[in-house]
Order: C-alpha cells, then structure tokens, then sequence
C-alpha cells in the first residue's frame, strides 16, 4: 500500500510540475486560441489542444508557433519533501538506512540505480546533518541533503 501511494505521490508531484513556458510564454495554437484568458479550465483546454494536436512539439523543434527553446526551465512547485507526511517517510528511512520513501526521494532526485545503495548510506550516516530538529522543515532538509550530497564525491553530481 506505502508503494502505491508514494507512486501516487511522486505522479501527482511530476504532473503539478511545470517549467515557465515550456517552449515559450504563448507557445503552440492552445496558446493562441485562448490568449488572454485565465482560470483552471482554459488552462487544461488549452493544454489539451497543444498536447493532442503536437502543436507545441512541432513548434519547439521548428522554431514555429510562437515556440523557442532558448530559455532555462524552472520549477516553483514544492519538493517532493514537503507533502504531507512525506517527509516523516524519509526520516524513519534515512534513519533506517533504507526502505520506500529514501528509494521514492532517490528516484526523484535522479539517483541512478547503481548509486542508491550509497546514496541511502551517506544519508544515513549524515542523519543528523539533515535531520537538525524535531520541527526542520522541507526546505531544510532539502538544503542538508544537498549540502550532505556536494561533500560526497560520488555523489555530488546529484546535488542542486
């Protein structure tokens, strides 16, 4: 049951999450035939007709369709860390030096396979390193594994 949801969690984290624009502000027809229109609804129909119609792909890689790949993506969601009692997981799996949640924010992170088995022992040897208080937050503990991540040099290039 823990692996479904976590699986539900981390699809409902990858699908909430966005880049600024992928392709552009006002990229593929979507974008078009809905300019200057807002709320949840035009949104999705909007999504909708670029996403069945493969406007705005054919617009990245032709420079069409008011599409360019010239900017950085971005992300402004929150970290898989901070959903509800998500982070809780990865403390009792941290603390364990394995288990689904540590396995769940490896994947996340874009840990290869090969790498996990150390990523679950560095992190559990720097516990306390992440996990700083009783009341850390997400963010925190996100930073401290980044900060854990960087000092370790098989493992830097998972850090942010």
């Amino acid at each position: 049951m823990k692996k479904i949801l976590l699986a539900g969690a981390l699809l409902g984290a990858s699908m909430s999450a966005s880049a600024v624009a992928p392709g552009g502000p006002g990229c593929g027809w979507g974008n078009m035939v809905f300019e200057g229109k807002s709320g949840l609804p035009v949104h999705l129909l909007a999504t909708i007709v670029n996403g069945t119609s493969g406007n705005a792909t054919f617009g990245m890689t032709s420079g069409t369709n008011g599409c360019s790949t010239d900017g950085a993506l971005t992300y402004n969601g929150s970290s898989l860390l901070s959903m509800n009692g998500v982070l809780e997981e990865v403390a009792h799996d941290v603390a364990m030096g394995e288990g689904e949640a540590l396995t769940a924010l490896s994947v996340s992170m874009g840990v290869e396979a090969q790498d996990r088995e150390h990523f679950n022992a560095v992190l559990h040897n720097n516990f306390d390193s992440i996990f700083t208080s009783e009341d850390v937050t997400a963010a925190e503990v996100q930073a401290n594994i980044n900060a854990v991540l960087k000092a370790d040099e098989a493992l830097s290039k998972y850090s942010v």
